[in-house]
């Protein structure tokens, strides 16, 4: 199994703390040194037995470690790896958790020392919630995490990495950057794009006055549970996998489209083929 002597998780809340919590857990891990911005957040990190230690100074973390899990929001993971690669150790390797990859491994790759190591990854879990206090040992069991290699990975640290999310549960396909950020924007971020709009267009319908979301019941707060997701998140993947996000949502503006010309036509018979087609292929993937 995967053996680490210190790993930094820089970004310490569902995504990093469940990492940590799992490795720990599987003894993977001899040290935990927790980086943020937040003090409190990293305090109660200690507290949970998630962190050993904590430093509001990523410089000052990464000093020794062989392994850094950069999970902060997509936009300032190519800024993290800058601060940090010159302080890197010989033999450490740094990955992240950002669910786009085509801009983050480019822009990382060459910002690695010599004898250091860069490698993609993404895994696909969450929740709605943030901070350290929500993440759990088990968030990655039974999911799915992307490793996204380039040509200029180095083998032996792609085979640790690979080991390392084995470890916390997942099943680890590897998948080429661009190729990864055009199924992501299928399976998770179009989903959020339509969540978030969903809950705008509710609120700014006011045609009968009042407060429509006060009366939304379980179907309407199941479907749109992913728009409790963290926004400044979401805004950096919106702006990092732009083109794929714009691609999807105009393939799904499509759909919508045929299903708004079946309940105008009022086509009895067009209308349940299309609602059970979408049963029958949802209900496949349970």
């Amino acid at each position: 199994m995967v053996q680490f002597k210190k790993m930094v998780v820089i970004g310490v809340g569902l995504i990093g703390g469940s990492l940590a919590r799992v490795l720990r857990e599987k003894g993977s891990v001899n040290e935990v040194v927790g980086v943020g911005r937040g003090e409190a957040n990293l305090k109660r990190g200690v507290e949970l037995g998630v962190l050993d230690s904590y430093s509001t100074d990523a410089r000052e973390a990464v000093a020794g470690a062989d392994l850094v899990f950069v999970a902060t929001p997509v936009c300032t993971i190519p800024k993290v790896v800058a601060e940090i690669a010159p302080y890197l150790a010989p033999g450490c390797i740094v990955t992240d958790g950002g669910s786009v990859k085509e801009t983050v491994v480019t822009a990382c790759e060459p910002l690695m020392p010599e004898g250091t190591f860069f490698v993609g990854g993404h895994p696909i879990a969450g929740t709605e919630h943030s901070g350290v206090e929500a993440s759990f040992s088990t968030l990655y069991v039974g999911r799915r995490c992307i490793v996204t290699p380039t040509a200029n990975t180095d083998r032996v640290a792609l085979e640790k990495v690979v080991e390392l999310w084995k470890v916390a549960g997942s099943t680890v396909p590897l998948m080429d950057p661009v190729q990864h950020d055009l199924v992501v924007a299928a399976i998770s971020h179009l989903p959020h794009m339509v969540a978030y709009s969903l809950v705008n267009a509710v609120d700014g319908y006011d045609r009968f006055g009042g407060d429509l979301l006060s009366f939304s019941a379980g179907g309407f707060r199941d479907f749109t549970r992913i728009a409790s997701s963290d926004p400044v998140m979401w805004r950096d993947i919106a702006l990092t996998n732009r083109e794929a996000i714009l691609e999807m949502m105009d393939f799904f503006s499509m759909y919508l489209e045929k299903l708004r010309t079946l309940v105008d036509q009022g086509d009895a018979d067009g209308l349940q083929a299309f609602f059970l087609n979408s049963k029958q292929k949802r209900d496949a993937i349970l």
